[in-house]
């Protein structure tokens, strides 16, 4: 490191360097599914209110509907990676242990898809009555 560079504040020395260009996007997904998930917990909610005293052929036909079965995909799908988006965030802010931050990164990745992929096949086994 010369003696031009020591004299440098550390703004200076990351000025011109650019930006990492993801946070950018992670910022915009996040929003996204969560614009997305007030109208389908709305849906959601709408349809566990409509099915409230129902038996059990009358849920299952309920959930077996093309437009159900779809909408109900799509709130899984958006919560799980919503919550990944956010506990990435909070791993990111508050891990600060290398070795800890990526394990957990890759515990809430393995977590989410785990639990989404379990959601989706019910959901599925359910709408082709399996």
């Amino acid at each position: 490191m010369s003696m031009h560079d020591k004299l440098r504040t550390p703004l200076k020395r990351a000025r011109g360097l650019g930006s990492a260009k993801d946070g950018t996007h992670h910022f915009i997904v996040q929003r996204i599914t969560a614009i997305a998930l007030v109208f389908l917990s709305i849906y959601v909610i709408g349809l566990v209110i409509s099915l409230i005293g129902g038996d059990y052929a009358t849920v299952r036909a309920a959930i077996a509907s093309p437009v159900n079965a779809v909408l109900l995909v799509a709130f899984v799908i958006a919560t799980f990676w919503h919550a990944q988006l956010g506990m990435q965030v909070i791993i990111e802010d508050y891990v600060h242990t290398p070795w800890l931050a990526v394990t957990s990164q890759l515990a809430v990745i393995f977590v989410c898809v785990l639990a989404a992929l379990a959601s989706v096949l019910a959901v599925i086994r359910i709408a082709l009555g399996a």
